[in-house]
């Protein structure tokens, strides 16, 4: 859904502290604020990133966009030399009121702004219009200064209808008298000083919270408006985390709204699309839903049905429809003729389908990737649907994110806040976590290694949930003929000498409903054991290389010894993999017997390496238990995955 407040709210919030009547309320600072040694180093210091906005009785807001900042190397120069600012034009306008070079020598260069350029954003997957406007500073040098102007009038989410350039409506957000703004705190660049300044008609009332740091503010009155100020002096880039959470929950930001409380914008958003008609019935839908549910008996069975139908059928492209973007759902008609439409158009199908089969459903709006916060701020930039059961309780289901995925609810989004637009209102919500086993990886390896290093064996891989859909994911997107390839390049990426004897993957692959995904590879790979004079070298296999894909907490880095932020990973996921090597007659294991057992509210890791008999046996059991850790999670989950990785050594076989 383009609730595309945050493309360009990350932009705003690198304003300038203008009043309504053009005049700066904050001097940048001179240059030699930026001399001392702390911006050393940098190749552009930022001297004053300053935003004013004046709020209109309607919710529309003119804002003052200005920033000072100063050339340090060549390298600094050319990576300003371009100014860009993104803008929507269906619901604001924004042009550069001036531009000045401040040179080294002394020289002053007025830029002309009306050679400006305004064009088409880069877009991918979406293209609903959005522009740019830039504009060319030449050649930049060491010691140049640079300043400029931008004036922006509107909002920053998508408007309801088309309306003509000149309609002033077009900047009257579709929430009619209701403000918010979302303002990053954090820079990318050394800012000596970044401010946020606001003024809002006497009558009206905003609510506001600074996260995640600390903030100078003031409120004064002015000529029948309250003006709310913020600043930070000596601002420095987040130093950032590997796999860290968003900035937006980690990073200093400012949320400010007029809305009183989330269930003010859930009734709204629930009315908005009840009287636009988004999911009015027609009968070529109904058929579709009738013959879906016939010989479905539980509510979630049908419920599952019409999810995944919708999920795998409707296509994602973010094309411009005309009227209904932003907060309105295109209506059934559109999205069952075309087959494709943004999340919003799948979510609004999907919400259809459930109506006409009897259930009560409706909208909600998300936030893909990082937290929702308790100041009614818009920080969406996604939509799905809500069911409500017969017990009375909604659950959420995302169609955009299931295709060919055993869940109707990904848990790749657990723990992530939603706002359901209902009849009665909702407050915030927020997705459960999901119990590791409901994604299972488990691996059986049998292993046997023979007198001349070969190892010969079965290995059975089975998964579900998320672990299930990345697995199976080489049948439900890829070429039936590349299938049996694709099962090669795994054994391949264990070792170049492997050769694939055969694979049974079941009836159908690709009906991902029937079973969760069970595949068995019979292989053999000469030279597998590096053999030396008195002792071979054999790694296991099922910590070599395999399925990796799987094993997304690989890719985090645990040789970091704390964290100060949290941290992600793909999904909640359970890893139990299970390994026999049969040895030569007269061979056995020269490594010690181990044994680990960790425990932890961020994970569990059970594991055991032994010689039982002629056979070497490896069994492991990783249980890792959220998708979103905090950092006091980090060093459960590190001492889990390490020990788990320890397994991956390689082995002493001595005879």
């Amino acid at each position: 859904m383009k609730y595309l407040p945050l493309v360009t709210l990350s932009l705003l919030a690198l304003a300038p502290a203008i009043n309504a009547q053009g005049n700066r309320s904050c001097e940048a600072p001179q240059d030699g604020s930026a001399a001392n040694s702390a911006y050393a180093g940098f190749d552009c210091v930022t001297l004053l990133d300053s935003t004013a906005v004046s709020v209109q009785p309607t919710g529309s807001g003119s804002f003052a966009v200005y920033k000072k900042f100063k050339v340090q190397t060549p390298a600094g120069g050319v990576a300003n030399h371009v100014i860009k600012y993104d803008y929507d034009p269906l619901t604001a306008f924004a042009r550069f009121k001036q531009a000045t070079i401040y040179r080294a020598g002394g020289d002053v260069v007025n830029i002309d702004v009306t050679q400006a350029c305004d064009y088409a954003a880069p877009a991918r997957a979406i293209y609903w219009g959005a522009r740019q406007i830039m504009l060319e500073l030449g050649r930049l040098e060491p010691g140049d200064v640079v300043e400029y102007e931008i004036e922006k009038k509107g909002f920053t989410y998508a408007l309801l209808a088309d309306a003509p350039a000149d309609d002033e409506s077009r900047f009257i957000p579709p929430m009619k008298g209701q403000f918010y703004d979302i303002v990053p705190f954090w820079v990318t660049e050394p800012t000596v000083r970044k401010v946020y300044q606001i003024s809002i008609p006497d009558e009206k009332e905003i609510q506001y919270q600074f996260y995640q740091g600390t903030c100078a503010s003031s409120m004064h009155y002015d000529e029948g408006k309250k003006v709310y100020s913020f600043a930070v002096n000596d601002a420095f880039p987040v130093k950032k985390e590997p796999n860290m959470v968003d900035l937006f929950d980690a990073a200093p930001k400012l949320m400010l709204s007029s809305t009183p409380r989330w269930k003010d914008k859930s009734l709204w958003f629930y009315k908005v699309n009840e009287d636009y008609g988004s999911f009015k019935a027609i009968p070529e839908a109904q058929k579709k839903v009738d013959e879906l549910i016939k010989g479905k008996k539980g509510e979630m069975e049908k419920i599952a049905v019409l999810t995944h139908w919708v999920a795998d059928n409707i296509r994602y492209a973010g094309i411009s429809m005309g009227k209904g973007e932003g907060y309105t759902l295109h209506n059934l008609k559109m999205n069952y003729t075309d087959r494709c439409g943004v999340c919003k158009d799948i979510a609004s199908t999907l919400i259809s389908f459930l109506r006409m089969a009897g259930f009560e459903a409706y909208p909600a709006m998300t936030m893909a990737g990082s937290r929702v916060e308790k100041i009614p701020a818009d920080h969406f930039n996604h939509c799905v649907a809500v069911v409500k059961l017969s017990n009375g309780t909604y659950i959420p289901l995302d169609p955009t994110w299931v295709p060919f995925v055993r869940e109707v609810w990904s848990s790749a989004e657990q723990q992530q806040n939603y706002l359901p637009g209902v009849p009665e209102g909702s407050d915030l919500c927020l997705s459960p976590v999901s119990a590791p086993e409901n994604h299972y990886f488990k691996v059986n390896a049998n292993n046997r290694l023979d007198a001349n290093g070969t190892l010969r064996g079965e290995l059975v891989v089975t998964a579900e949930g998320q672990s299930d859909s990345n697995v199976r994911r080489v049948f439900t997107g890829g070429w039936q003929t590349d299938w049996k390839n694709a099962m090669e390049q795994q054994l391949l990426a264990v070792s170049p000498n492997a050769k694939l004897v055969s694979v049974d993957w079941g009836k159908n692959p690709k009906d991902y409903l029937a079973a969760p995904i069970k595949i068995t590879f019979r292989y053999e790979i000469p030279e597998y054991a590096m053999k030396g004079t008195d002792e071979w070298l054999v790694k296991p296999l099922v910590m070599n290389n395999l399925y990796n894909s799987v094993k997304t907490f690989l890719r985090i880095d645990t040789t970091l010894g704390e964290r100060k932020y949290g941290f992600k990973d793909g999904c909640s996921r359970l890893v139990e993999q299970v390994e026999t090597i049969q040895l030569p007659a007269g061979y056995s294991l020269a490594n010690a017997a181990k044994e680990d057992n960790s425990q932890s509210q961020a994970a569990d890791f059970e594991g055991s390496l032994k010689q039982e008999g002629n056979q070497i046996v490896l069994r492991q059991r990783l249980a890792l238990k959220k998708r979103v850790y905090d950092a006091s999670d980090w060093k459960g989950f590190k001492d889990a995955v390490d020990e788990f990785k320890s397994y991956g050594d390689y082995l002493v076989i001595k005879k």
